[in-house]
């Protein structure tokens, strides 16, 4: 199997296709990379080359480039030749890639590489359209086809017979069977009684139905008894592949979408035909000339290519816009042509077969639109943007100048959107600017991915160091770096003023709460998102506009769904179970115990609210507050016995290893594990470590200023004894998630009353004290990157995995999946960035049709791109979108703000609306069943007044909730505007 780290590399063309792929496999950590380009930079280079510069014209381009990718990854061997690519010079080499070829040296070069066994790229973009093609030789191996983890299921029978039938355990949480198809090879662990299963060498099964698949013969094993896990195993693939001279008249192109099979055979005559045209006519059709698109079209039809009639007014559009050279579709291209380099060296995950061709012509000017590009209007200035006025006229590229855009997040994707920015001229004229937030600094660990910064540039801000990256790429783009987190505690900083003055927003964040906090703002503001986001070779770009999109995160995502409390509580399978677990105790011991004591010292009402759970871990809190770091230890060493040990304790108390069902069956089986207590040890390191993390949390949590050492807390517990279980009486133990839910409904008032009178002669005395305000604790909000945060919650998932025989995770699998943390890798986070530039070209058109727009779904794997347009703005059944909003001024002709009397009148005279409920965050302004002096005191009073805050200069919003008369299950928010609405943009 080829290893990266001893594959050598040849990239021709070092324009924006060529650059991109190059600096995509150096950042993935090939041997080495030789760069290649026989010609001189050219001003129209720049407008998608970003690591050439005015300065740089005039200079060969690989020789040029090489000077930047040199400094993305250290150890990798940086080369450039500007020579010719003669047979001697190719033979070294394990993958050749080509972007800037004539058809002749194309030909030439795949049939020398396929009979030397070298593995052949070819990679193209003209305008809007992109092409790639592979060669991987006869019999290339691929080791590893898919990225998707090996399926896996509980076994729940399996008979004897020829062939043997095995029942898969029902998926309480997927509410499916299993996920194995016909032909998949598996294994088998853990199986009783038909032990002979355990350790036999892969077999392949087929798919009966959704819980039960043929297993080959058992019917000399052994009777099944209980257990079992069946495993799929990944096995090598043998791929073939032709020469690109044997596949250019019958070329196999890959789709998931059968149904743009003849535009994308068009598109490879297209191609074809531009090879002619140009050795013909020694350039390229001229931008919007008609002459030479009725050329291209006649060239088109004499080719040799089966198939169905060509498109004639797809030729013409490619012809038009064939000169243009863009940085997004580059990104895009050049991220999957990368890809597929890295499948050539490594044998890790399916190849393309063989044409892949990718089209955005959506991105043009709508049709019916006032706008018809001419000749004249897409001729060359003589500037950078040559390549993309070429497409797009100079009038469009006057407007990229003039944009106010907003970017959350400079890490992997972020990177790759500033410089497609930059080299799109986003933000680079008069007026217009690019605002980058992110708090993170440089890490060691983004070199791989984040390509704009250095080793130089570790512990620097990532937003500064990434603006400053973009202006040397291009030095006219106007942006400004900061650092403040996007959230609800930085609405004063990003208010309402800057909202209304930006043209669109987009994020480049691996926070879900995050992307989902920003997608609000965008819908209360009325501002078009772009999102994207990875996962490995996975990834997705989406575009919100209003009143013609659905809003971000408007379709639930299946990412979150969460876990039956049952099975978190009792009965996990996974470590995904354990994990999770792992996560809300942190959540309550940390967070939630000290919001309630905080509520409970400073809110003499809070326990009416409060159940007995709630009520019980207050009253713990208030008797164990720790005064040394002793005090710490000792309770996390009672805290480790409880969780580990005692609960578990209880659990097979109420259910022993042999307890069956009423109907006879054994109750721990299928998915319910049967767990064992653990038995403390120091010396152990999971137990260690659980117990400094959670005691460096409890001290912290309680504000406690103590000097935290090893040595301190071995010598507390081995002098700690804790008395033995003991089982708990009365104690109910749900089997299903309704049980839950009817014990949480049964509650016990006697218990409740006398918690809340003993809390309220405990805050009494506190008051007394003089302690309700000066003592606060502190709610420790989970974060991934600190270490005592995921050393607690990595231990007690792996502690709590123990108990019942799950496979434990290490830190970094950990971070992963309790931190949400997506794996990055370079290829994909290019890839999503050229398809978010795509749909910000449209929302510079201005484009209003659904039909323009597109989302898109990714699998670098396989290769799969998906694009598919948005989902509406709204359901027809619906009066109001999720972007309709009721505007209210706030200040009336006196220049006074508005009562809430004011409010209602005009709600009832401008839009029929009679009032019944008026809300301003969970706060209630009015309700229509009050009594009626309170009523009329809400009515008199001001708005600003009712919500209990005076705007300040830059607040200029006011944003409430009502429910009205009628038969309406939404009613759209209000927006009170407290300066006069003119003179917002």
């Amino acid at each position: 199997m080829r290893k990266m780290a001893t594959a050598t590399v040849l990239v021709s063309g070092m324009k924006g296709l060529g650059v991109e792929i190059a600096k995509n496999i150096i950042l993935a950590g090939v041997k080495s990379v030789t760069v290649h380009d026989q010609n001189d930079a050219q001003w129209s280079d720049l407008s998608s080359q970003f690591y050439l510069s005015e300065n740089d014209v005039g200079q060969n381009r690989a020789m040029v480039s090489k000077r930047h990718l040199a400094e993305l990854n250290r150890y990798v061997l940086v080369d450039a030749y500007a020579g010719e690519l003669s047979e001697s010079f190719l033979s070294p080499f394990q993958v050749v890639v080509l972007t800037n070829s004539s058809l002749k040296e194309q030909q030439r070069i795949s049939d020398f590489c396929h009979t030397k066994n070298i593995c052949f790229v070819l990679a193209d973009t003209k305008g809007l359209t992109g092409q790639l093609f592979c060669d991987f030789g006869e019999d290339f191996m691929v080791y590893d086809p898919s990225e998707a983890e090996p399926a896996s299921a509980i076994i729940q029978d399996i008979t004897q017979g020829n062939p043997g039938i095995l029942i898969v355990a029902c998926d309480e949480e997927q509410g499916q069977g299993h996920h194995f198809e016909d032909g998949d090879w598996v294994t088998f662990s853990k199986v009783e009684g038909m032990t002979e299963l355990n350790g036999l060498e892969p077999c392949s099964v087929r798919v009966i139905g959704q819980y039960s698949l043929e297993v080959g013969d058992t019917s000399s094993f052994s009777p099944y008894q209980c257990g079992g896990i069946i495993t799929q195993v990944k096995m090598p693939q043998k791929h073939s592949f032709e020469t690109l001279r044997a596949s250019m008249a019958h070329p196999k192109i890959n789709t998931p979408d059968a149904g743009k099979l003849s535009r994308y055979y068009t598109l490879h005559v297209a191609f074809w035909a531009l090879h002619v045209f140009q050795s013909e006519m020694q350039r390229l059709p001229r931008p919007r000339n008609q002459s030479d698109a009725d050329k291209m079209v006649k060239l088109a039809l004499t080719l040799p290519v089966d198939q169905e009639p060509l498109d004639k007014d797809l030729i013409r559009t490619f012809a038009y816009g064939c000169a243009g050279d863009l940085s997004p579709i580059n990104a895009f291209v050049g991220a999957v042509a990368a890809q597929e380099v890295l499948k050539a060296v490594s044998g890790k995950f399916t190849p393309l077969d063989q044409w892949l061709y990718f089209d955005a012509y959506e991105c043009l000017p709508e049709e019916g639109s006032a706008v018809q590009l001419k000749e004249e209007d897409c001729a060359p200035h003589g500037c950078r943007y040559d390549g993309q006025i070429a497409v797009f006229g100079a009038d469009f590229q006057e407007r990229l100048g003039k944009q106010k855009y907003f970017l959350v997040g400079a890490g992997a994707i972020g990177c790759e959107l500033l410089k497609n920015f930059a080299m799109i001229g986003l933000a680079a004229g008069e007026g217009g600017n690019i605002t980058v937030t992110d708090m993170d600094t440089i890490e060691y660990s983004n070199l791989n991915r984040q390509f704009l910064f250095r080793s130089c540039d570790i512990s620097k801000q990532k937003s500064e160091v990434a603006a400053a990256a973009i202006k040397l790429m291009n030095s006219n783009v106007n942006v400004t770096a900061q650092q403040n987190q996007v959230g609800s505690e930085t609405e004063s900083f990003y208010g309402a003023d800057f909202f209304l003055g930006l043209d669109g927003v987009a994020t480049a964040l691996d926070s879900l709460e995050a992307r989902e906090y920003v997608g609000e703002r965008c819908v209360q503001f009325l501002k078009p998102l772009l999102d994207s986001g990875t996962s490995g070779t996975n990834g997705h770009a989406q575009v919100s506009v209003p009143f013609v999109t659905e809003s971000y995160g408007h379709s639930p995502d299946p990412d979150k769904r969460g876990f039956p409390h049952c099975t978190l509580r009792y009965f996990p399978s996974t470590i995904q179970h354990t994990l999770q677990w792992a996560r809300d105790r942190f959540e309550c011991l940390f967070k939630t115990t000290a919001e309630n004591f905080n509520a409970f010292l400073t809110k003499p009402n809070v326990l009416e609210a409060q159940g007995v759970e709630a009520l019980e871990m207050l009253q713990i809190t208030l008797q164990k507050k720790p005064r040394s770091w002793e005090d710490c230890v000792t309770w996390a060493r009672r805290l480790w016995e409880c969780l580990f040990s005692h609960d578990i304790q209880q659990l097979l108390h109420h259910f022993p290893p042999k307890h069956e069902t009423s109907s006879g069956l054994p109750f721990w089986a299928g998915p319910k594990r049967c767990p064992q207590p653990l038995s403390f040890d120091f010396s152990n390191t999971a137990h260690k470590t659980f117990i400094l993390a959670a005691s460096h949390l409890f001290a912290r949590m309680h504000r406690l200023d103590v000097s935290e050492d090893s040595a301190t807390a071995c010598r507390v517990l081995l002098d700690l004894h804790l008395p033995p279980f003991q089982p708990s009486p009365g104690v109910h133990i749900p089997l299903t998630e309704e049980e839950l839910q009817e014990s949480k409904g049964t509650i016990d008032q006697t218990r409740l009353a006398e918690l809340r009178q003993t809390l309220a002669k405990s805050r009494q005395k506190l008051e007394e004290q003089g302690a309700v305000i000066s003592q606060p604790l502190e709610p420790i909000h989970f974060e991934k990157d600190d270490d005592s945060h995921l050393d607690f919650i990595m231990t007690a998932a792996n502690l709590r995995a123990e108990n019942y025989g799950i496979h434990p995770v290490d830190k970094f699998q950990a971070k992963k999946i309790v931190g949400r943390i997506v794996p990055a890798i370079s290829t994909t986070t290019a890839a999503v960035a050229g398809l978010v530039c795509l749909e910000l070209y449209k929302l510079v058109w201005g484009h209003r049709h659904l039909s323009s727009y597109r989302s898109s779904f990714l699998h670098l794997s396989e290769p799969l791109l998906n694009r598919f347009q948005p989902s509406a703005d709204k359901n027809h059944q619906m009066t109001w979108s999720c972007w309709d909003r009721i505007e209210v001024p706030g200040i009336d002709a006196k220049g006074e703000e508005i009562t809430l009397r004011d409010f209602c009148h005009y709600l009832q005279k401008e839009h029929s609306l009679v009032l019944r409920m008026l809300l301003y965050g969970q706060a209630t302004l009015y309700d229509v069943f009050w009594d009626e002096k309170k009523i009329e005191q809400q009515l008199a009073s001001r708005l600003t007044d009712l919500v209990c805050c005076i705007p300040g200069p830059k607040d200029c919003l006011l944003v409430l909730s009502i429910v009205c008369e009628g038969e309406e299950d939404y009613w759209p928010p209000v927006h009170v505007w407290l300066q006069p609405r003119s003179s917002k943009k």
